[in-house]
C-alpha cells in the first residue's frame, strides 16, 4: 500500500468510528477464540511428541473377543513376560516393559509414588532428560533408584541425593534403593505419570507360568522400530505369535486375541473405549468452535464492508476518472483488509493473553502463550483472513461504473444482489449461532443430568478407602482396620468389596452356565462383597432379598469348594441370563458343576463412569475380607472430620501404608471431571462465538438504519406510528434469523446426537432444546436491532428528511 491508500484509510477509520469498533473488535474476538481453543486442541493433540524420536515407540495393546465377555474390547496391559516371549522368537526386537506400582519409605513414613518398574534399556528407548546421573548405567544394578527433580525436591530438599539410600517396597518387604541418578520433570502433556524408574525383578520360579500367560495383563509393553514400515511387518507376524503361545485361548487363539502396535503419540486418541472415544469428540467439537467464531468474525466483516461499500463509491470513482485501474483498487482494497486484520490480530492477541487464565481455570490446565508458535500463525491469518474477508467487498468497489457513481445523488448500495448477499451473511452468522445454543443447551442438560442421575445407590455420605487393596496389609491388619473404622463416631456401616463407588481394583468375570442350555452361558462381572455391602450402599433388593451372615450358604468361602452358594445378580445379569423379570429369578439354580442359587435381585448400579454400559452382574458374598478388598464406610455428619478420623486411625495402625481414601462423590466426579471441563470450554468459546454474532448484527442493523433514514421520515410523515417503523427494521433482520433455524436444526441435531452417544447414561434429545434455543436466537437477535431501531422511529420527520 502507498502513503495515499493509507491516509485514505486512516481518515476513513476515523470517520466511522462505530464502524471500526465492530469490525476490529469482532475479528479481535474470533482469532482470540481461535488462539485460546487452538491451544488446548494443541495440547491434547502433542502427547508424548516431547520424546526424542517418539516416532520409533509403539505400545503393543491387546484386543479381546471372547463371547459374551462384559472385558472386551483393546486393552493396554499385557503379560509381564510378553516382552521376553517376543524377543525369543524374534530376536532382532527391541522392547521395554513398564509396571507401575510400589511405596517409598522414607524415615519411617511411607510415601505413595508413581514407581515405574523398568527393564535396564529403557533410557534407551524412552529418552528422558537426565540432571544427574549416567543414562547409559543407572538402571543396569537391580539396587539402583533414578528420581525425578520434585520427587528428589521432597524426600532430601536442596541436598544432592546422589548416593543417598531410600526403602522401596510394592506389597513385600521393603528394599533399600541406592539414588543414582535425577530426570528432568515430566511435561503436563503426557501419559507416563512416573516420578521414579528402578529395574524390574526377574520372576520367581513360581511366578513364571502367570509371567507368561498370555491372559495375566499386568504391564505396558512397548517396541522400538526405525521406520513405520517395519511396524507395520512386524505387526503381521503377531497373529502366528499368538497361535503359538495362546494355546490355552481356544481352538484359534488368534480369533480370541489380537495384539496391535499402536505408535505412542497416538496413545491419547487411539480407539481403545469411550475414554478416548470421548477426548477425540472433545477435541473436535471445541477445534469447530475456534474455528467457526472466527468464521462468524470473517462474515462479520464481509457483512459490513458490502453494505458500506457504498459509502466509498464516489472516493472509487474519482480514483478511476484520474487513471487507476481495476488492479489497483482491488489490490488497495486488500491492502486496507490486511491493515485492519492485523490490527485485529494484535487486539486479538491481547485478548488472548487476558483470557487465558479462565481457560486454564476452566479445563484445569497450566497453557501458556508459545510466540513462536502463536505469531507465525498470527501473520498466515492475517494474509488469509485479509484475503478472504477483503476479496469480495473489493470486488464489488473496483467495478463500480464512475461515470453513474457521479451523476447519481445518491451513493449505491448494491442493489437486490448486495442485499442478499448480506442476508445470506446473516443466516450463515445466526445457522451457526443457533447451532451452538442448541449444542450448549444439550450439553449442560447432560452435564446436570449426569451430576443427579439415581446410580442405583446413595452416593452421598460415602467415604471409599482404596488403601486397603495394598498387598502389605495382612488379613488381621484388614480386620482390625474394618473394627475401627466402625467406631469412628458417626460411622453407621462398614463394608469391603473388589468393586466401590468410582471404580475397581479387580477384573474378574465368570460365565454362568444355564440348566439344560449347551454351552459355557453368558459372561458376567464378578464382585467380591463383603458384609453389610448392600446396606452401606443404600442398595434394595428388587425381587428376593440380600446377602444375610446368618445364612451360611450365603458364603462362598466356605461351600464353593464342597458343593454350592447362593448369589445376587443385578437386574441386567436377570435379563442376560434369560429370565422373564427378576421375580422369575429368584431360586433358580445355575452354573452347572458349580452350582448357585439367587437369592436376590438388585437394581442396576453404575460405579463406573456414565459412558461405561452397566455390566451384567454376580455379587458373591465372603464373610471373610475377599482379595483387593476396597473399604466403604457409610456416615452421617461433616465429612471432612470422617475423614480425618480415618486417616488417623490408619496412620495409627497401618504407619507404613500410605493412606489412600476419598468420598464417594468426589471419586465419581473424576469420572465425568473431563465432559464437564470440554463442556465449560464450550460454553465459553460459544457464548464468545454468539457475541461476535451479536456485535456483527448491531453493526449492520446500525448501518442499515442510518441508510434508511429518508426512508422512515417520509413513512412518519404518511402516517406510520413509531411502532410500525420499530417492526418494519426488526424483521428486516428477523427474516434471516428464522431461516437460519431451518439449517441449524439438522446440523445440531446430529452433532449433538453424536455426542450423546457416547454416553450409556444420557439424556432424551427433546425438541424442547431446539425450540427453546430458536427462541433465545430470535429474541437475541431482536434486542440487538432493537434500540437502533427504536431510536430510528423516535427521529423527528422533519430531521430524517433534512438528513443526509
Amino acid at each position: 500500500m502507498n502513503r495515499f491508500a493509507l491516509v485514505s484509510l486512516y481518515r476513513s477509520l476515523i470517520r466511522h468510528p462505530l464502524y471500526t469498533a465492530v469490525n476490529v473488535g469482532g475479528l479481535a474476538m474470533g482469532i482470540a477464540v481461535f488462539i485460546l481453543l487452538g491451544l488446548y486442541v494443541r495440547f491434547e493433540t502433542s502427547f508424548e511428541t516431547w520424546l526424542p524420536e517418539h516416532q520409533t515407540v509403539y505400545q503393543i495393546q491387546n484386543e479381546w473377543n471372547l463371547p459374551g465377555s462384559p472385558f472386551n474390547g483393546v486393552m493396554p496391559n499385557t503379560p509381564s513376560g510378553l516382552l521376553e516371549m517376543i524377543q525369543e522368537d524374534f530376536p532382532e526386537a527391541t522392547g521395554t516393559r513398564i509396571l507401575t506400582s510400589g511405596k517409598i519409605i522414607h524415615n519411617g513414613v511411607a510415601t505413595s509414588e508413581n514407581i515405574a518398574h523398568v527393564d535396564p534399556d529403557f533410557l534407551d528407548i524412552f529418552r528422558l532428560e537426565m540432571v544427574r546421573g549416567d543414562a547409559r548405567t543407572a538402571l543396569r544394578d537391580p539396587a539402583n533408584l533414578l528420581l525425578s527433580e520434585t520427587a528428589a525436591r521432597r524426600y532430601f530438599g536442596s541436598a544432592d541425593p546422589i548416593g543417598r539410600t531410600l526403602a522401596l517396597s510394592d506389597g513385600e518387604d521393603a528394599q533399600p534403593r541406592k539414588v543414582v541418578g535425577v530426570f528432568r520433570d515430566l511435561p503436563a502433556n503426557t501419559g507416563l505419570a512416573f516420578t521414579a524408574l528402578t529395574p524390574i525383578k526377574a520372576p520367581t520360579p513360581d511366578d513364571l507360568a502367570m509371567w507368561r500367560n498370555l491372559g495375566a495383563l499386568t504391564l505396558t509393553t512397548y517396541l522400538r522400530f526405525d521406520t513405520p514400515a517395519q511396524a507395520r511387518a512386524f505387526s503381521q507376524k503377531l497373529p502366528a505369535f499368538v497361535e503359538r503361545h495362546g494355546g490355552d485361548l481356544g481352538e484359534k487363539p488368534s480369533d480370541t486375541l489380537r495384539y496391535l502396535l499402536t505408535p505412542i503419540a497416538d496413545l491419547r486418541l487411539a480407539p481403545g473405549g469411550r475414554a478416548s472415544d470421548s477426548r477425540r469428540q472433545t477435541i473436535v467439537m471445541l477445534g469447530l468452535v475456534g474455528l467457526l467464531a472466527l468464521v462468524i468474525a470473517v462474515v462479520n466483516y464481509v457483512n459490513l464492508a458490502v453494505a458500506r461499500a457504498g459509502l466509498r463509491a464516489r472516493e472509487v470513482a474519482m480514483r478511476k476518472v484520474v487513471g487507476a485501474s481495476c488492479g489497483a483498487l482491488i489490490r488497495q482494497f486488500l491492502g486496507e483488509a490486511m491493515v485492519l486484520v492485523a490490527l485485529a490480530a494484535l487486539v486479538g492477541l491481547i485478548l488472548a493473553e487476558l483470557g487465558l487464565p479462565l481457560i486454564n481455570a476452566a479445563a484445569d490446565l497450566s497453557l501458556t502463550l508459545p510466540y513462536g508458535v502463536v505469531l507465525p500463525v498470527l501473520a498466515l491469518l492475517v494474509v488469509v483472513i485479509g484475503a478472504v474477508a477483503g476479496f469480495y467487498p473489493a470486488v464489488l468497489l473496483s467495478r463500480y461504473p464512475a461515470a453513474l457513481v457521479l451523476a447519481s445523488a445518491r451513493s449505491p448500495g448494491g442493489g437486490r444482489a448486495g442485499a442478499r448477499v448480506r442476508e445470506a451473511l446473516v443466516v450463515l452468522q445466526f445457522t451457526l449461532a443457533t447451532g451452538f445454543i442448541i449444542a450448549a443447551g444439550v450439553l449442560f442438560a447432560q452435564m446436570q443430568h449426569v451430576r443427579s442421575a439415581d446410580l442405583g445407590f446413595q452416593r452421598e455420605g460415602l467415604l471409599i478407602v482404596p488403601a486397603m487393596t495394598d498387598s502389605s496389609l495382612s488379613e488381621s491388619q484388614r480386620l482390625a482396620l474394618l473394627a475401627a473404622f466402625r467406631d469412628i463416631p458417626g460411622v453407621t456401616h462398614v463394608t469391603t468389596g473388589t468393586l466401590a463407588a468410582g471404580g475397581s481394583y479387580s477384573h474378574s468375570a465368570e460365565n454362568i452356565q444355564l440348566p439344560g442350555v449347551p454351552g459355557d452361558g453368558p459372561s458376567l462381572r464378578k464382585i467380591a462383597i463383603g458384609p453389610d455391602f448392600f446396606q452401606t450402599y443404600g442398595m434394595t433388593p428388587v425381587a428376593g432379598r440380600v446377602f444375610d451372615p446368618n445364612y451360611r450358604s450365603d458364603d462362598s468361602t466356605e461351600t464353593e469348594r464342597v458343593g454350592g452358594f447362593n448369589i445376587v445378580i443385578n437386574r441386567k445379569a436377570a435379563e442376560t441370563l434369560g429370565f422373564a423379570s427378576p421375580q422369575d429369578a429368584i431360586g433358580k439354580t445355575v452354573g452347572g458343576g458349580r452350582p448357585r442359587t439367587i437369592v436376590g435381585v438388585v437394581e442396576n448400579a453404575r460405579f463406573f463412569s456414565p459412558r461405561a454400559t452397566i455390566d451384567p452382574a454376580v455379587y458373591v458374598y465372603k464373610a471373610r475380607i475377599p482379595d483387593w478388598p476396597m473399604a466403604t464406610l457409610r456416615y452421617q455428619g461433616d465429612p471432612r472430620q470422617v475423614m480425618e478420623q480415618t486417616r488417623a486411625v490408619w496412620r495409627k495402625m497401618a504407619p507404613s501404608t500410605p493412606f489412600d481414601g476419598a468420598h464417594a462423590d468426589r471419586r465419581l466426579i473424576e469420572l465425568y471431571a473431563a465432559d464437564d471441563r470440554a463442556a465449560r470450554l464450550f460454553g465459553m468459546g460459544a457464548g464468545l462465538a454468539i457475541l461476535i454474532g451479536c456485535v456483527g448484527l448491531w453493526g449492520l442493523a446500525s448501518f442499515s438504519t442510518q441508510q434508511r433514514v429518508k426512508e422512515i421520515g417520509i413513512r412518519k410523515t404518511l402516517g406510520a406510528s413509531s411502532s410500525d417503523i420499530v417492526k418494519l427494521l426488526v424483521a428486516q433482520f428477523l427474516r434471516p434469523v428464522l431461516i437460519a433455524n431451518l439449517f441449524a436444526w439438522p446440523l445440531a441435531f446430529f452433532a449433538a446426537r453424536t455426542w450423546l452417544a457416547g454416553f450409556d447414561d444420557r439424556i432424551a434429545l427433546s425438541p424442547a432444546y431446539f425450540i427453546g434455543a430458536s427462541v433465545v436466537a430470535v429474541f437475541i437477535a431482536v434486542l440487538t436491532v432493537l434500540s437502533q431501531s427504536v431510536r430510528a422511529s423516535r427521529a423527528a420527520p422533519a430531521w430524517a428528511l433534512r438528513h443526509d
